[in-house]
């Protein structure tokens, strides 16, 4: 025999659960917006610290793009961010004979951005197919559906080896500190 008590609870579970359902579609489908192998990337246009406006496109023009997405500031410097950027600095040579521009992206509130990137760049001499460009109140990484929006967080540590067709060949986005892509991963998608 069934009581408003056994109803009342059989309700409850089937509206807990379909919104766990939907809740879980959601996720699935921010998931399936970040850029992947085979995506074409978006084309974007941000400053580097002169001022001066970087595109995407342009960049391509000259050949492969790796994408480095930074976390930015998200409290500190990002000791995990600074290690990538040095190893990748560290294979310049290899990633000019691979004819790659290397675009790293530290994003972050506008507010003391261009500051906060000087301190992280500051110390680091970066090869002239380097591009070290910051993003705005997130605008680029909004974009690429990368923001890690949680406390003291920024963005997903991405890399992205873009062909000149403009098409992504390689992408790693990591949903943790580490677990980053490497130059010898990124060199290898380059066919170094």
């Amino acid at each position: 025999m069934l009581t408003i008590k056994t109803v009342g609870r059989f309700f409850l579970f089937s509206l807990v659960l379909s919104i766990l359902m939907l809740n879980a579609e959601v996720h699935a489908a921010k998931d399936s917006a970040k850029p992947a192998v085979g995506d074409k990337a978006r084309d974007f246009e941000l400053p580097n610290l002169k001022g001066q406006k970087i595109k995407l496109s342009d960049q391509l023009k000259k050949g492969p793009v790796v994408l480095l997405v930074l976390r930015g500031y998200p409290g500190y410097q990002c000791p995990v961010c600074t290690r990538q950027v040095g190893q990748f600095i560290a294979n310049a040579a290899k990633l000019k004979t691979a004819n790659a521009t290397v675009i790293m992206v530290y994003p972050g509130p506008s507010k003391e951005l261009v500051k906060r990137a000087d301190e992280f760049i500051r110390n680091q001499s970066l090869p002239d197919h380097f591009q070290f460009l910051i993003d705005p109140d997130y605008t680029f990484t909004n974009a690429y559906h990368l923001r890690w929006d949680a406390k003291r967080e920024t963005a997903y540590p991405s890399t992205f080896v873009i062909g000149k067709d403009g098409k992504i060949k390689y992408a790693k986005i990591s949903m943790t500190h580490g677990g980053r892509a490497n130059a010898k991963a990124v060199l290898k998608a380059l066919g170094e």
